[in-house]
C-alpha cells in the first residue's frame, strides 16, 4: 500500500445526490421546501397534542414524541445538504461526520422503537380495553420512551465505536449526502470485514426486534378484531390502527427498499438517491397521514385554529 494512503484524515467530501450544476438550484429548492414542511408539520402535531386536553392520552403522547424524533431525524442530514448546495462546499470535518452519523443512528433507531411502543399501545387498547387505563398509565408510557432513548443511544454509540476503530482511509470522498457508517467502512485502508459483520448484526437486531414487536402486536390485534361480530366494531377497531399502520409500512417499506436497492445496485450514488425516501419523504408525510386519517387530530386542529384566529 502506498505511504500517502496511510494518512489520518481531518475532513471528508460529501458528493451529494448529483454533481450536475444545472440541477443544484432545483435540489436546493426541493429539499428546502420538504424540510420546512417536515418541521412545520411535525411542530403543528406537537402543538396540537400539547394544547388540547382531549389528546392527553398514551397514543398521542407517543405521537408527539414521534414527531419530535422525525424533526431530529431530518435535521441531522437535510440542513447540511442544503448548506452544501448553497455554498458549493461539500466538506465535512472528521468530528462533524462522526457527530452526524451518531445522531442519524440515534433518531433512526428511536423512530423505530417509538413505532413499536405505539403498536403495543394499540394492542392493549383493542385486546384489553377494560384494563387499558391501568396498563398504559403515565409511568409506563414515560418508561417506554426512556428505554427507547437509552437503547437508541446504545446502538448509536456501538456504530460510532465501530467506525472509530478505523484509523486510516484510502479516500475522503463519500458517495452520499450524509455520513453513512457503511460508506465510511468501505473507505477503510485496513480489512473492515469484521467491523462490517458487527455493524450489520447490530443494525439487524435494532431493526428486527422492533419489527417483530410490531408484527406480534398486530397479529394479536387482527385475531381479536376478527372475533368481533359487528362490522361497525371491526371498522372502529381498524380505524384506530390505520394511521399507525400506514406510517409503519411507509417507514419500513422505504428502509427495506433502500437496503434492497443498495444490495442489487453497485452504484453508491443510486443508494444515496433511494435514501431520500426514508430520511426526508417519510418524516414529511407522517404529519399528513395522522392529520388526514385521524378525526381527533382534525378536530383538535380546528379548535387550535379557532383559538389562534
Amino acid at each position: 500500500m502506498e505511504p500517502q494512503n496511510l494518512t489520518r484524515v481531518s475532513e471528508f467530501l460529501l458528493l451529494g445526490l448529483s454533481e450536475d450544476p444545472g440541477l443544484q438550484p432545483l435540489l436546493f429548492g426541493m429539499f428546502l421546501f420538504m424540510y420546512l414542511v417536515t418541521v412545520l408539520g411535525n411542530l403543528l402535531i406537537i402543538l396540537t397534542v400539547s394544547s388540547d386536553p382531549h389528546l392527553h392520552t398514551p397514543m398521542y403522547f407517543f405521537l408527539s414524541n414521534l414527531s419530535l424524533t422525525d424533526i431530529g431525524f431530518t435535521s441531522t442530514t437535510v440542513p447540511k445538504l442544503i448548506v452544501d448546495i448553497q455554498t458549493h462546499s461539500r466538506v465535512i470535518s472528521y468530528g462533524g461526520c462522526l457527530t452526524q452519523m451518531s445522531f442519524f443512528m440515534l433518531f433512526g433507531c428511536l423512530d423505530s422503537l417509538l413505532l413499536t411502543a405505539m403498536a403495543y399501545d394499540r394492542f392493549v387498547a383493542i385486546c384489553h380495553p377494560l384494563h387499558y387505563r391501568v396498563i398504559m398509565n403515565p409511568r409506563l408510557c414515560g418508561l417506554l420512551v426512556l428505554v427507547s432513548i437509552f437503547i437508541s443511544l446504545l446502538v448509536s454509540q456501538l456504530h460510532n465505536s465501530i467506525v472509530l476503530q478505523v484509523t486510516y482511509f484510502k479516500d475522503v470522498e463519500i458517495a452520499h449526502f450524509f455520513c453513512d457508517p457503511s460508506q465510511l467502512l468501505s473507505l477503510a485502508c485496513s480489512d473492515a470485514f469484521t467491523n462490517n459483520i458487527v455493524m450489520y448484526i447490530v443494525g439487524a437486531l435494532s431493526g428486527f426486534l422492533p419489527i417483530s414487536g410490531i408484527l406480534f402486536s398486530y397479529s394479536k390485534i387482527f385475531s381479536s378484531v376478527l372475533r368481533v361480530s359487528s362490522s361497525g366494531g371491526k371498522y372502529k377497531a381498524f380505524s384506530t390502527c390505520g394511521s399507525h399502520l400506514s406510517v409503519v409500512c411507509l417507514f419500513y417499506g422505504t428502509g427495506l427498499g433502500v437496503y434492497l436497492s443498495s444490495a442489487v445496485s453497485s452504484s453508491p450514488r443510486k443508494g444515496a438517491v433511494a435514501s431520500v425516501m426514508y430520511t426526508v419523504i417519510t418524516p414529511m408525510l407522517n404529519p399528513f397521514i395522522y392529520s388526514l386519517r385521524n378525526r381527533d387530530i382534525k378536530k383538535a386542529l380546528w379548535r387550535l385554529l379557532r383559538r389562534t384566529a
